[in-house]
Parts: structure tokens; C-alpha cells; sequence
């Protein structure tokens, strides 16, 4: 049943204060159907499918339908002796289908762990983090086409998967709904802890023998030291992308600010492009821990724009594109917003 002028501050990890014109949520694709019908019927003027809502930032009321992506469980749809393929409703908590993984010593998401939103918005903008992108475990998808009406099987290749970007950001933006999500998922670990501080985390907590469990535990450790819970401090993680530079813009700015630090893309240097910690470069703006009003920048981690309570929308995303204009006059790098803006 869709209801009238429902406010979404608990379904965006913002807590923004907005309303829906209309709000329903579905648990099935017969049910999903049922409602596009009713939308088609109340021509509603825009459609608005809602996961997690832990990518979202608000910035008026919404004057249409949203649809509320409950879709629920896990089965296993093929398992042998290296791999199992695990196919996951797209309303299932992201870390909480990371965690079961683990307690069934599953392996290849546990680099993934506590990030947050639901399992159908990982294969949309390709999430990634410590060295793995969904790509690297994705099998297949189901989506819900919104003018056909009809189900479609997408492979890794047709999903077209880039730096958080997939061919649903891209060509088929607005067209499907993704209903449930496959993954191939390794029997026997392949362990990753070459990016960030896993190493220095997992000597800390004086681990010697490796589990992905292990790794899922120094992850969550690394990333609650980092960035605040959305449940204290409204907040969508990381706001923008990391930028990637040429070689060639790269060392004339490492000649500027030497402490610059920078990740190629490739070894063959003809190939090769830079990308450059967008942390960094807004930190050194100084804008690190800067606040106006209730939209701020989080004072431990420069990526993350943060609601201190009563702050709007727009407010934040001026104050991205505040950011934005600082960092692209001092370096001459382009930031990319990461967050859907509605």
C-alpha cells in the first residue's frame, strides 16, 4: 500500500529531513510489480528505488514515489569443493551478509566489512575498499525492468564495472531495479592485507595466524577508528571519489607538495594513471573538522561530510561544492561526488 507525505529521515543515513509524496516498500518482485502498476496508475511524477540509504543525500522533498527495497535471503545455489555460489536478496544488510560469509568460511567480501547500506547498491557503484571491488566476487544479478516489466540476468561483463561505476550509473540509469545479487565466493581464502593499515591492524591486535575473520575484525577496527556511525552522527561514508590524475600532472604536483601521496594504476607506465586520496587533497584545503552550522567535514577522516543534527541537504552539498571549488583551485584536481544527490 503506498502512503502520502511520509518523512525519509530514517530511511537516509544523513537523517535528513524530507518527505516522500508517496512511499511503499516491497519484499518480492511480484510485489515491486504490483506497485509500479499502482505508480503508473497515480502518475506519480518521478520513481525513486530506496536500499539502505546510506548513499543518498536529500536535498528537497521528494514530489514522487519511493520504493523501499526490502527484498530478503540467502540460498546457496551451487557449492563444491574451491567455491559456492551465494545468491542474496537486495534488501539484505550489506555487513550483515559479510558477516554470515565469514561464520560459513566463505571467502572474498571480507576486505568488504561494515560497509554500509544493503547488498542490491553494491554491484550499482561497484563498492570497494582495502584492495577489493564487488567486481572481484560478482557472479550475476537479477534486475526488475521498470518499463518492461520483466526480469534480466546480468553477468559480470554486462554490468560493465568500473571505479565505483557500473552500466547501472551509466546506460541503464533509472531502468532497473535490482532484485538479488549472485556472488562466487572462495572454499579455500586468498588473503588481501597489502592495502591500508589491515598489516599494522592485525599486529596490533597480535594476530599471527590469518582468517578472514581475522581480516573482517581488523577492517571493522580500522574503519570505526576512522569514520563515525551513522546512528550518532548523520553521515553517507565516503562523499567523494578518490581522483585519478596522469603520471605527468602527478610528479608536477609531487614537485609542489612532495608528502603527496598517490597509488599507480598501472606498471607499464604507458598505462599507467594516478589515483590520488581525495582525504588528502581536502585536508590539505584545510577543511579537515570544519563545521558551518550542523554540516560539517568529520574531523578524523576529511572524506566524510557529517550532519551534526539540524543541518539540510542543500547545506551539505554546498559545502561540498565548496570543497570541490578549493581543491580543484589549489591542485588543480577535480573531485567527483560519490553520493547520489537528489
Amino acid at each position: 500500500m503506498i502512503s502520502s507525505n511520509v518523512s525519509l529521515k530514517k530511511y537516509n543515513t544523513f537523517g535528513i529531513e524530507v518527505l516522500a509524496k508517496g512511499f511503499a516498500s516491497f519484499s518480492s518482485v511480484e510485489n515491486l510489480h504490483t506497485l509500479i502498476d499502482e505508480h503508473a496508475q497515480f502518475n506519480y511524477e518521478a520513481l525513486l528505488i530506496l536500499g539502505g540509504g546510506s548513499n543518498v543525500l536529500f536535498t528537497h522533498n521528494f514530489n514522487g514515489l519511493v520504493l523501499k527495497n526490502n527484498i530478503d535471503g540467502i540460498k546457496v545455489m551451487h557449492d563444491d569443493d574451491t567455491h559456492v555460489l551465494v545468491q542474496v536478496g537486495a534488501g539484505v544488510n550489506w555487513h550483515a551478509f559479510v558477516l554470515h560469509c565469514i561464520e560459513n568460511n566463505w571467502a572474498g567480501v571480507e576486505n568488504l566489512s561494515l560497509i554500509p547500506g544493503n547488498v542490491g547498491a553494491s554491484p550499482l557503484q561497484n563498492i570497494g575498499a582495502y584492495g577489493v571491488e564487488l567486481k572481484d566476487v560478482f557472479y550475476a544479478l537479477d534486475a526488475f525492468h521498470l518499463y518492461e516489466k520483466t526480469t534480466v540476468k546480468f553477468t559480470r561483463s554486462d554490468c560493465a564495472f568500473g571505479y565505483r561505476e557500473s552500466v547501472f550509473k551509466g546506460k541503464f540509469k533509472n531502468q532497473f531495479v535490482i532484485t538479488s545479487v549472485t556472488f562466487k565466493l572462495n572454499k579455500t581464502p586468498i588473503f588481501n592485507i597489502s592495502y591500508g593499515a589491515i598489516a599494522q591492524a592485525l599486529e596490533l591486535m597480535k594476530i599471527s595466524t590469518l582468517s578472514i575473520k581475522a581480516i573482517s575484525d581488523a577492517v571493522i577496527s580500522i574503519r570505526q577508528s576512522k569514520l563515525p556511525d551513522p546512528a550518532i552522527i548523520g553521515n553517507a561514508g565516503s562523499f567523494f571519489k578518490n581522483p585519478t590524475i596522469a603520471v605527468k600532472q602527478y610528479e608536477h604536483l609531487k614537485a609542489d607538495y612532495p608528502e603527496m601521496p598517490g597509488y599507480f594504476s598501472s606498471k607499464d607506465d604507458a598505462l599507467a594513471q594516478v589515483k590520488i586520496p581525495a582525504g588528502w587533497l581536502i585536508e590539505q584545503c584545510g577543511y579537515k573538522g570544519f563545521r558551518k552550522g550542523d554540516a560539517g567535514v568529520y574531523k578524523l577522516q576529511a572524506l566524510v561530510l557529517v550532519n551534526y543534527g539540524q543541518a539540510t541537504g542543500f547545506e551539505i552539498f554546498e559545502l561540498s561544492t565548496e570543497i570541490i571549488a578549493s581543491v580543484l583551485q589549489r591542485f588543480g584536481i577535480g573531485l567527483e561526488r560519490e553520493v547520489n544527490v537528489i
